[in-house]
């Protein structure tokens, strides 16, 4: 059985990476999907390869950082769908490092876009769960929430998000909304296009921070979303899952050092 029978999903930033996995997953599990992303072309493209692999979806031009974007986002999907049962707060960016790095703009950009976001699209789609006294949302973080690894600015709204999902659960649990969220490490997305065209082995150097031996595959952040946006997880709320390979554990390369290289 599939795990998300007849369920609409939202998906924001869907036109790539994490988005467009989770988006393709989803379907897969029964869901009808609205993709959702800043560029409409790629959103219509992972649309068409729902579609083309039998599932039902559309995909949304919307800037989610805009508040009137984001209603028409919603209107959207109600209106070719009828409701939003499952929403996923994908969309992201990181600009600067160091607060000497950026400037206002900059910071202003990383939180309307990682954080912002969230309170706009979650505060659209809620009042039709509430009625139905039924919903998912899922916000993807990042392990840069929940410890120093730099992009001060994408952090700080990171560890919002953690936040705002846990209060979020709180407020709408007795209401049957469920709240989540997930904290990915390293990802092989396409934001590291630019970093891997000066450096075609950075994965290979960043692995070694990870138990697991790798870095992450989008795929594997989009199955921790499909079990926390489904019935199995029906008793979970309020929790931020590392989607981490171990990362969060502890200094890897620290511990591998003072264990010796045959630990």
């Amino acid at each position: 059985m599939p795990a998300l029978p007849d369920r609409v999903a939202l998906i924001t930033g869907a036109g790539s990476g994490i988005g467009r996995a989770t988006a393709l997953l989803f379907a897969q599990e029964g869901a009808t999907v609205v993709a959702a992303d800043k560029i409409g072309e790629r959103a219509e493209e992972t649309a068409r390869l729902v579609t083309e692999d039998g599932g039902r979806a559309i995909g949304v031009t919307a800037d989610v950082s805009v508040a009137a974007d984001v209603t028409a986002m919603v209107e959207a999907a109600v209106g070719s769908f009828g409701r939003v049962d499952v929403l996923v707060n994908n969309a992201g960016l990181s600009v600067g490092d160091t607060i000497l790095d950026f400037d206002e703009a900059a910071w202003d950009l990383n939180l309307d876009v990682v954080l912002k976001s969230v309170y706009l699209c979650s505060r659209a789609v809620l009042p039709g769960m509430l009625e139905r006294k039924r919903g998912a949302i899922c916000n993807i973080s990042s392990v840069n929430g929940i410890f120093a690894v730099g992009e001060s600015a994408y952090a700080a709204a990171k560890a919002g998000m953690i936040s705002l999902t846990a209060n979020m659960a709180n407020h709408f649990g007795k209401d049957g909304v469920r709240v989540n969220c997930v904290a990915p490490g390293t990802i092989r997305t396409p934001i590291w296009s630019e970093r891997l065209k000066k450096d075609p082995n950075v994965f290979d150097t960043l692995k070694v921070w990870y138990p697991l031996g790798r870095v992450g595959e989008p795929e594997d952040v989009a199955n921790a979303c499909l079990f926390l946006c489904s019935d199995a997880a029906a008793w979970i709320t309020g929790v931020t899952l590392p989607v981490d390979g171990g990362l969060t554990t502890g200094n890897f390369r620290m511990n591998t050092a003072l264990q010796g290289d045959d630990a």
